[in-house]
């Protein structure tokens, strides 16, 4: 399954409603990545209200995702992270260190554009 990305003015919303395995997770590395690069996209808020465990290799992804989606010149927020998934990106030294966190979908939005002088 492809996880929809959808556009709103300069930026791409992400709201992930399903547990990720590895070729999901892989394919909407490569989904965000080329979205990003056809839209010009500022920003992307990346909702994972809905995950409640992640695994090694799924930290990673979504590390590499902020990272990458950085080196293309959008700013990343994630929301609604799980205690669980917190917890396990910290153990894993997943760093996301310069990214902003929201409680939800909403803010998260709002977040972006304070960020982005909006």
């Amino acid at each position: 399954m492809r996880i929809p990305i959808l556009k709103l003015h300069d930026y791409l919303l992400v709201s992930i409603q399903w547990e990720l395995d590895d070729q999901t997770a892989i394919q909407f590395q490569e989904d965000l990545l080329n979205k990003i690069h056809q839209t010009g996209a500022k920003g992307v808020v990346i909702d994972l209200t809905s995950i409640d465990m992640i695994d090694s290799f799924i930290a990673k992804v979504l590390g590499d995702v902020v990272s990458m989606s950085s080196l293309m010149g959008a700013k990343v927020v994630l929301t609604g992270i799980q205690p669980a998934v917190a917890i396990t990106l910290i153990e894993l030294g997943i760093g996301l260190n310069d990214v902003l966190t929201a409680l939800d979908l909403e803010q998260g939005l709002e977040k972006l554009q304070a960020e982005l002088g909006e």
